[in-house]
């Protein structure tokens, strides 16, 4: 039997997560979703849009979905779903989680990793995360959550661009890509996202298509004479057979982010065993801090691209397609707190055949 899909969604207070479950769980779009809020958020949808008994926890609505209040483990929830779908009491293709405005969603995303019994039935699909256009800078320079919540997106929304200048939304873009790379970023206002633009998006799909922003290197987003460090983006590739991405320590009124990116990218194979030994070492001593972290390896012996991401101390690598006519390159991007990109830069380039 299939995998159900599971699409987290997560986003500081206010940042529009209730308007867009309400139009998942109203409008006509012929999809059976199951939507599992938390109750303790700052709005619940119920209190506006279902008539629900207070013995029973999954409501279901008119256009085919259903909506679950979380009153315990999310484990126990998602078993609950299972077994009710399975005796055919319900009926459901895929799964919206509602993270709380202050969650951390990496505990969220380990569930489906860490609980066998989740593990049989659903698969993470992706972390779409939506950030407030108005109050977003603010959050993200107060509340760590927010940062979190931003390193582990697959997806990013803008909310609320309609009450801020676009001026204001270009600057709040640039700084999230910077903070996350590998996530598209997309403004919106009203709660009005298209489904297909939130699930089935295969962020956790290892063979899935590699999103590393391909400008995220190049010099035209931002003044780099006053940043204050030499970013060496003009050396000579031949030479040296890689480069790396430099930290971006904006100001953002001289506040700097504690999660940051960086990439790594090489035209030189690496040697599997070294890179092993290395990865291993390093998700035992800085695991907790590394939110994600995804790549598009080129390794010597295998005419086939590896693929590998993880959260934390969880990683895992599969082969992909063979490289075609396209130029062989080692492509990696982590997203972490307070991450020794020194350290790792120097290692990853020490693991080269």
């Amino acid at each position: 039997m299939a995998l159900i899909p599971v699409t987290i969604l997560t986003g500081f207070l206010g940042s529009g997560k209730t308007t867009l479950l309400k139009h998942i769980l109203t409008e006509e779009h012929g999809k059976k979703i199951a939507v599992i809020e938390n109750e303790f958020g700052e709005e619940n949808i119920d209190n506006d849009i279902l008539v629900q008994d207070n013995q029973e926890n999954i409501v279901q609505m008119s256009n085919g979905c259903i909506c679950c209040t979380i009153r315990g483990d999310l484990v126990e929830a998602l078993n609950e779903l299972w077994e009710q779908r399975k005796d055919k009491k319900i009926s459901f293709d895929r799964v919206v989680i509602e993270t709380t405005g202050v969650a951390n969603p990496g505990p969220v995303a380990q569930t489906f990793f860490m609980d066998d019994d989740v593990a049989d039935h659903y698969v993470l699909d992706a972390v779409v995360t939506l950030v407030d256009a108005k109050h977003g800078q603010q959050q993200l320079n107060e509340h760590e959550e927010a940062q979190r919540q931003v390193g582990f997106a697959d997806q990013i929304f803008i909310t609320k661009t309609d009450l801020v200048s676009p001026t204001e939304v270009d600057a709040l873009h640039r700084r999230l890509m910077h903070m996350n790379p590998r996530a598209p970023i997309t403004g919106i206002s009203k709660g009005i996202v298209p489904l297909n633009a939130v699930l089935d998006l295969k962020g956790f799909n290892l063979n899935a298509k590699l999103d590393i922003d391909p400008h995220f290197l190049e010099q035209d987003d931002h003044d780099h004479a006053n940043c204050g460090h030499d970013h060496s983006h003009d050396h000579d590739h031949s030479k040296s057979g890689h480069n790396h991405s430099h930290d971006h320590h904006h100001g953002h009124a001289g506040h700097t982010d504690r999660i940051q990116s960086f990439v790594f990218r090489s035209d030189k194979p690496f040697d599997h065993k070294k890179l092993e030994d290395f990865l291993g070492g390093i998700l035992e001593v800085f695991g907790e801090k590394m939110l994600r972290y995804k790549g598009v390896l080129y390794v010597k012996g295998s005419n086939r691209k590896v693929v590998f991401q993880g959260v934390h101390q969880m990683m895992g690598s599969d082969l992909a397609g063979p490289w075609g006519a396209e130029h062989k390159q080692t492509r990696m991007v982590f997203i972490g707190i307070d991450l020794p990109k020194d350290t790792l830069l120097a290692g990853l380039e020490g693991c080269l055949a």
